[in-house]
């Protein structure tokens, strides 16, 4: 039997149902998820390029090389850098407005709720520090690699913006290790409840915005900027992984200890 021209099967009906789907608020949650994770990757991937690969690498090279490779390579990788950590957080908002379960901002007292406002407090932190510290010094720095390369004298700030650009980038990699955590915990944590008392709420987040305040506020220089002390975990890209990891540990701990019990 000839198919008819009009004629339209199950499966095209499925299809037809899948694409009208995702225009709804649970497909644009899903879109906005999968973005979510596609430049975060991004951002944070660049993140340990950042620290684990360019700056060690940079530290070997002659003066000559290193302000070629800043001109060429890291004022292009900065760029990807920068747009991607805006494009996390203007994701992950779409995410909170299209997820219909945070409609309910008792969520928020809810263990994964409390897990993910967690990871979203580090996260905008780490998107406040690449736009107003990181790059922001950044760009003196790429101006005078390209000023010194082209015969021009050197700009004696360049290397103290270096120094807040980079301890603001150490701190980033240090929270992105309990950031991560917190972010993937929501959905897989092994809740034996899902809420908890307010007492308990105060008691963990006190216990977080001071150690969330203490470490931030290192990093933009409070305990000044020169080697050692506090500092120390900013020193060196193996101090900044091994820091991010302890932290890692004692954050979990807190919030198991706190609220899970």
């Amino acid at each position: 039997m000839l198919r008819s021209a009009h004629y339209v099967s199950t499966g095209d009906l499925a299809m037809l149902a899948a694409a009208l789907d995702m225009f709804s608020k649970g497909g644009w949650a899903y879109l906005s998820r999968w973005g979510h994770v596609l430049v975060g990757i991004t951002w944070i991937g660049l993140l340990y390029y950042f620290n684990f690969v360019q700056v060690p690498s940079f530290a070997e090279m002659d003066a000559a090389a290193r302000n070629n490779a800043i001109d060429k390579l890291a004022s292009r990788a900065l760029w990807w850098f920068r747009w991607a950590a805006l494009a996390t957080v203007v994701t992950g908002l779409m995410i909170l407005y299209f997820q219909e379960q945070l409609d309910d901002m008792d969520y928020f007292k809810s263990l994964p709720g409390i897990s993910i406002a967690t990871g979203i407090l580090l996260a905008l932190t780490m998107f406040a520090n690449v736009w107003g510290v990181i790059w922001r010094n950044q760009k003196v720095v790429i101006a005078n690699a390209r000023n010194v390369a082209a015969g021009g004298e050197p700009d004696p700030n360049a290397a103290a913006l270096g120094r807040k650009a980079l301890m603001a980038s150490r701190q980033n990699a240090i929270f992105s290790l309990p950031m991560l955590i917190f972010m993937v915990g929501t959905s897989h944590f092994p809740y034996d409840q899902l809420f908890t008392t307010g007492s308990k709420r105060a008691i963990y987040w006190i216990i977080t915005i001071v150690i969330w305040g203490v470490l931030e506020a290192g990093a933009l220089g409070a305990f000044g900027t020169k080697a050692g002390g506090f500092n120390v975990i900013y020193d060196d890209h193996k101090n900044a992984l091994i820091a991010g990891f302890v932290l890692a540990v004692v954050w979990v701990g807190v919030f198991s200890f706190v609220l899970a019990r």
